[in-house]
């Protein structure tokens, strides 16, 4: 072995023995020592605590630390002066290790180079009047120095350890509450002039991080991991982290942050990137997270944030800043999905610089919003949700798009669009009742062209349909509207005043005041207004727009609406109408028809009366006044009435008649026979009864050489009452160009028939040159024929001798 390596190894295995020596020295000194040194240890680290820090005892562990030396400290306890009135100790440790310089131990100082606590609990305590028990720290009154007194050097730790500690921060007099279970803080301290300087890795549960305990916890059951670079500013006395990863529930944020110790004041800067939107609103507080959670992003987004608390107390909640940017993502809001939506977003609790801090001036801003609200394109520029407490939202809504996108994203299956776009210009203000849309106030239009809607509940096909909707705040009108169904063109104009506020709180309230004019109007075509709605039961949908739509096909439905309406020819089936002006009121199941007149069979028809919708018909009420029309043309228009005894072809003659009825109708419109009930007082002029059954078979009966078949009358009154299928003819004198008599009795539409008649032989044509008086004096004299017309075997009408006649 060559000399130089010899020297080599002889001088390191010189060092070896040295340290060991060094090292046995130093623990025979501190298992000769164990009090003076603990004495040493206490002494040091009470200097300058306005407290007191004691340790049950002292062993020593040798190879924790070696080369150098190691004791542990048992049952360590740190308290305030005032302990003994809040009962809150500062530290309670069940084991705290310190490392110790061998050679400043020799030499008789004690330099501890490492302090590892171990199943620990801190808890710093501030009361309501801001007395906390950290005071212990603050410096004790100096003292003059005395040559004779020995200079030490200030407490300086290079690497603290914590595992498992319980750390409460306990503020009684801003309502804060920091509880966290640390399962581990490792600290690599350095001491420069300026303060210190160190590397914290930290793994903790986070049981509380209440910045106000009234409105709950931040990262409630969160764990924190990772590790913080911080540094001590003695100019600054605040404690500084740098930027630095910590995972928070398993997610990595770049956290920073400034504590302002003499103020308790920090700033905690924010930043987490491709984190769900959900899982970020769960860090937060109660009284924040509801709300934000009532609004959802599907995909990850970036998020940038501030926590700021200029440790005044003055508001309780610190400033929370956060902003977000999504791309491309989907977005639930109260009204429903957004999809493909791109904004810049943020949320803030101080709206208005220098306001409180609080819900009531938080907000929730979109900026440059972009999407498709159920495939119809919007943009938005800034929608806005602002006071939490009582929420207020504002956005302008911009659109332009096909109506065919509309269909199978409204929620129900009302309508089905075939063509026609909308464009909609829409600036809404409205309050919001737990994140539901009420009371709003809307201003601008939606101008919908050339659109084909079929509205499925009540089967009408809408085609070339147009029209204009203007909102003003709360009111609503349509102007330009015009639609067709079918041959049937209709122009419409419409107000609804204090529209926004009742169609959310009260639609049964709303009135629509609605004109229509057509040139031409085929009433078949609006034969499903009848019948009643047909419904298709969906499976329920927490989706918002799907109830929205569901509720505005409720609307539609409850609400009131006044038609005033004007038709140049109105046609049904066979009922033709000229000059036709109408008052209609819709009210829940009823048709009402307030005033209604036209021109028909060449006179005049007034009504008022109303259509209830019933489940299996509809039952009407009808009061008419019917001014010289053609009789003939008349029951040609209503189809006889749903009998056949007495028919369009049997009259002639001009009908003027006050008819109150009521009756029940199907919903494809025919009257349902036998249903009618009411009565019915006419005056028939210049009329004639051809080929009447009961009239023929009187002629045949007695009066053979007369003819029956076309009995002329020039003027007949009468009052007919009409129950079911039995109408009642009150007693009636009719003066014929055949016969003069009398008749009264029931004329059955079925069985039941049983009219008296009284004819006198004398033949009309030989009172001719007779006076009126004359006349009525000789109308019943000579032979008279007491007859009665009641029901034959095969279901038609004999004649009989009237034996009852009195």
């Amino acid at each position: 072995m060559k000399r130089w390596l010899k020297i080599t190894l002889s001088i390191l295995s010189a060092l070896v023995i040295l340290v060991i020596l060094t090292w046995l020295a130093g623990a025979f000194y501190i298992s000769r020592n164990k009090k003076e040194i603990l004495s040493t240890i206490l002494a040091q680290l009470n200097k300058n605590l306005n407290g007191e820090i004691t340790a049950g005892s002292m062993e020593p562990t040798l190879l924790k630390s070696f080369p150098g030396v190691s004791v542990s400290l048992n049952d360590v306890l740190l308290r305030d002066s005032l302990w003994a009135q809040h009962k809150h100790n500062l530290l309670k440790a069940k084991d705290i290790n310190v490392s110790l310089n061998i050679l400043s131990l020799i030499v008789g100082n004690v330099n501890i180079n490492r302090i590892a606590i171990n199943d620990a609990a801190v808890y710093i305590y501030t009361d309501s009047t801001g007395y906390s028990n950290t005071s212990i720290f603050k410096s004790k009154p100096k003292k003059e120095e005395t040559k004779s007194s020995p200079k030490s050097s200030a407490l300086e730790v290079k690497k603290i350890d914590f595992n498992r500690l319980s750390l409460i921060l306990d503020n009684q007099k801003r309502f804060k509450l920091f509880n966290f279970n640390i399962d581990q803080i490792q600290g690599r301290m350095q001491y420069p002039d300026s303060g210190w300087t160190g590397k914290i890795k930290l793994k903790t549960l986070v049981n509380n991080f209440a910045f106000n305990t009234r409105k709950g916890s931040f990262l409630k059951g969160k764990t924190l991991d990772g590790t913080l670079s911080a540094h001590y500013s003695r100019d600054l006395d605040a404690v500084i982290l740098d930027p630095e990863n910590l995972n928070i529930g398993g997610h990595p944020f770049k956290i920073g942050a400034k504590i302002d110790l003499d103020k308790f004041a920090f700033a905690i800067t924010i930043a987490v990137d491709q984190i769900l939107f959900k899982e970020v609103a769960l860090l937060l507080s109660p009284n924040i997270s509801s709300k934000l959670l009532k609004f959802g992003i599907e995909n990850p987004v970036d998020i940038r944030g501030n926590i700021i608390d200029d440790g005044s107390g003055k508001y309780g909640d610190p400033l929370i800043k956060v902003g977000i940017k999504v791309r491309d993502n989907i977005l639930s809001i109260p009204a429903g999905k957004l999809t493909e939506a791109n904004f810049d977003g943020s949320f803030t609790n101080q709206d208005t610089v220098g306001g409180i801090i609080g819900d009531e001036n938080s907000s929730i801003k979109l900026h440059r919003l972009t999407a498709k609200y159920f495939n119809a394109p919007i943009k938005i520029d800034t929608f806005t949700v602002n006071n939490l407490a009582r929420p207020i939202a504002t956005g302008l809504v911009t659109s332009k798009f096909p109506l065919t996108n509309l269909n199978n994203s409204l929620g129900t299956q009302d309508f089905d669009f075939k063509d026609g776009t909308a464009d909609l210009r829409l600036y809404c203000q409205a309050d919001i009742d737990n994140f539901i849309f009420t009371k709003p106030i809307v201003s601008g239009a939606i101008k919908i062209a050339n659109a084909d809607i079929t509205y499925l509940p009540r089967k009408l096909h809408l085609v070339k349909s147009a029209l204009n909707i203007n909102f003003n705040q709360n009111d609503l009108s349509i102007q330009n509207g015009h639609f067709q169904l079918g041959k049937s063109e209709l122009n419409v104009s419409c107000s609804i005043a204090n529209f926004a506020n009742l169609y959310y709180s009260d639609p049964e309230k709303i009135l629509v005041n609605l004109k229509m004019h057509s040139p031409q109007l085929y009433l078949n075509e609006f034969l499903p207004f009848l019948g009643p709605r047909s419904t298709k039961k969906k499976a329920s949908s927490g989706n918002s727009m799907k109830t929205a739509s569901r509720e505005l096909s409720n609307v539609l439905e409850v609400s009131k609406m006044n038609i005033n309406l004007t038709v140049g020819k109105a046609i049904y089936n066979k009922f033709l109408a000229k000059n036709l002006a109408a008052d209609i009121s819709l009210r829940g199941e009823g048709i009402f028809f307030n005033k209604f007149s036209v021109e028909h069979a060449g006179g005049l028809i007034g009504m008022n009366g109303s259509i209830i919708q019933q489940p299996g018909s509809n039952t009407f009420k009808m009061s008419s006044k019917i001014s010289h029309v053609s009789v003939k043309d008349f029951f040609y228009s209503f189809d006889n009435f749903g009998q056949n005894t007495i028919t369009n072809k049997n009259l002639k003659g001009y009908l003027s008649s006050l008819v109150n009825i009521s009756g029940k109708i199907s919903h494809a419109g025919k009257v349902i026979p036998r249903s009618i009930n009411g009565k019915v007082v006419f005056n028939l002029n210049n009329a004639a009864l051809v080929n009447f059954e009961p009239m023929v078979k009187v002629g045949n009966f007695a009066f053979a050489n007369r003819n029956l078949s076309n009995v002329e009358i020039k003027k007949l009154n009468g009052t007919l009452t009409v129950r079911g299928d039995k109408i009642e003819i009150s007693p009636m004198q009719i003066n014929s160009s055949a016969m003069n008599f009398n008749i009264k009795g029931i004329y059955a539409l079925g069985t039941g028939t049983d009219i008296e008649m009284d004819i006198p032989l004398r033949n009309p044509k030989g009172d001719e040159n007779l006076t009126k008086a004359e006349k009525r004096q000789a109308r019943m004299k000579g032979i008279v024929l007491h007859l009665k017309a009641i029901d034959d075997d095969k279901g038609g009408i004999k004649i009989r001798w009237n034996k009852d006649h009195d």
